[in-house]
This record gives C-alpha cells, sequence and structure tokens, in this order.
C-alpha cells in the first residue's frame, strides 16, 4: 500500500498542466500539427509533451494513424478528466485574481430584507466596476468560513476569531404562524402568548432560542434545518417561528402571517468579514447598508 502511495504521489509531482493542455488541444483539433498552432508551439513539442504525459501516467492515451488521432479507452476517461482539471484550475485563478471587480455577499437564510432591492441597485449605480452576487449559504458565518462569500450578512453574533463583524441595522423580531391560527387574528403579540406553543428553531443560523423566554415559560422546540421547511412546517399549523423581519420581506408564504412581538428585543444586523483580509469594499458596503437601514 505504502508502494502504491509512494508512485501515486510521484507521478502527481511529475504531472504538468501543460501536458493536460497539450492532450486536449490534440483531441480537439484532430491532428498533432493543428494542436501546435493552437497551441503556438511546435509540432515536435507537441509530440515531447504527449509522450511525457503518457510516460508519466504509464498508459497509451492515444491511438495515431496517417489519417487522424482518437484517444484510447484509457485516454477518453483522461481526456475527460482534464478538461475538468483545467476549469477548475481557470476558475481558481478567477477566483484569485478578481477580488476587486466581483463582490459575493452571503447570507444564511434572509439577505437584507426590505432594503436588498435597493441595497442591490445603488451599488450597482455607485460601483458598476464591482458587480454583486448575493449568495445563500445556511451556515453559521454565511458561507464566509466555507470561501462561498467576500463578506457576510448574519442575525447572530459570530464567536470565531478570525472574523470582524460590525452591526449595520435592527430589525423588528416577527412570530410567524399559520393564518388560521387564533393568535393571526391580532396585530401584534407578546413573547407570554407563544409560551406552550412548538417553537421551530434552525440552532445554526436561527434568530430566536427559547432563553428568549423566562426560564419558566419556554416553549417546546422542534429543530429545523432550511427556511423552506420552517414554512411547511408553519403553515401546516405544528409550530411557530420567530424570526427577523426580513425573513417576512423575503419569504412571504400563502398560509402563513408574520405579527411584531411587541415585548422581544430586536435583532441585531451584522456585517462580517475576514479579520485579515477584507475585501475592498468592506467599507463602501458598511457604510451603504448602514445608511440604507438608518433611513429605511
Amino acid at each position: 500500500m505504502h508502494a502504491f502511495n509512494d508512485l501515486y504521489a510521484e507521478r502527481m509531482d511529475e504531472l504538468e498542466l501543460r501536458q493536460l493542455r497539450c492532450l486536449v488541444a490534440i483531441v480537439d483539433e484532430g491532428t498533432f500539427t493543428d494542436a501546435a498552432i493552437a497551441l503556438g508551439v511546435s509540432q515536435a513539442a507537441v509530440s515531447r509533451t504527449l509522450a511525457g504525459l503518457e510516460r508519466t501516467l504509464g498508459v497509451r492515451l492515444l491511438r495515431r494513424t496517417s489519417r487522424a488521432v482518437t484517444p484510447t479507452a484509457t485516454g477518453s476517461r483522461v481526456v475527460a478528466q482534464a478538461r475538468r482539471v483545467l476549469a477548475d484550475v481557470a476558475d481558481l485563478v478567477q477566483e484569485a485574481t478578481s477580488g476587486h471587480t466581483r463582490l459575493r455577499i452571503g447570507y444564511a437564510w434572509s439577505a437584507v430584507g426590505r432594503h436588498t432591492v435597493a441595497f442591490q441597485r445603488r451599488w450597482t449605480a455607485a460601483h458598476p466596476g464591482t458587480d454583486l452576487h448575493l449568495v445563500r449559504v445556511n451556515t453559521a458565518s454565511a458561507g464566509l468560513g466555507e470561501g462561498a462569500c467576500d463578506l457576510a450578512v448574519l442575525r447572530r453574533p459570530l464567536e470565531d476569531r478570525r472574523f470582524d463583524t460590525a452591526i449595520v441595522g435592527l430589525e423588528r423580531r416577527l412570530c410567524a404562524m399559520a393564518a388560521d391560527d387564533p393568535p393571526a387574528r391580532r396585530r401584534s403579540v407578546r413573547l407570554a402568548d407563544l409560551t406552550g406553543r412548538v417553537l421551530l428553531v434552525d440552532r445554526r443560523t436561527g434568530t430566536t432560542t427559547p432563553e428568549l423566554w423566562p426560564a419558566d415559560s419556554r416553549p417546546a422546540v422542534e429543530e429545523t434545518h432550511d427556511v423552506d421547511d420552517w414554512l411547511t412546517v408553519i403553515a401546516a399549523g405544528r409550530g411557530i417561528g420567530v424570526t427577523a423581519e426580513s425573513t417576512a420581506n423575503q419569504y412571504p408564504r400563502h398560509g402563513i402571517v408574520y405579527r411584531p412581538v411587541r415585548d422581544a428585543e430586536p435583532v441585531a444586523v451584522r456585517l462580517a468579514w475576514w479579520r485579515d483580509d477584507p475585501h475592498p469594499a468592506l467599507q463602501a458596503v458598511l457604510e451603504l447598508l448602514s445608511e440604507l437601514y438608518r433611513t429605511g
């Protein structure tokens, strides 16, 4: 087993992207001559590069005749993998070099609520050179820790010391319930009205836990793992949810109503970023979001 691993590692070290690029070019162009033209090298260089790849892998990849060059069975599989590798490398280079021209903002359940459209439009008008993408990732860091975004909108504190955060606004806390639930007839509810109910909670990203209630009057808890599941259970009348106002803005659902919880503290909306590698657009995002929440 160790010998196999050593051989595998040795071949990985010898394998070069230019070899994979050469193989794909030969297959795509159909001849070594045309591949050389496409790659901007000599035909002899193409032949040497392919021979080096076959030697490294220990297999024959192409079958040559006087009329055509075709992949062997193994070669067809290697070509397919080579295309994926080259595409992944291209994505990696794009990811590493486009930091100033692309801005990805992650969020777990809802972006910035009723400010989402205004934020997108005002950003595009003010920063046409930086493409904005909102990315939904249901993790504690809304995709920041996973590399899925550059900044993240959060509605709960982030304990990970790799990140810094700043509060950009506050949102009311609302109760989501089935439209035929008796409290739905009221304009607002109190926490005491929800005691004894089943509270649906997403422990990874949710904004509300039973600790919002006094210790002797907390609701029962049922876990959920996605906003769509949360809405489905609530619409069926099997539980209630308490969430930030932004959820109601982003996820109106037939059969569900949202009512303010008038004695619950508001939810702080935070922007998070990598402490040692903040995106160049961080300050502009902070200022725009803070203004939207302050004036909206």
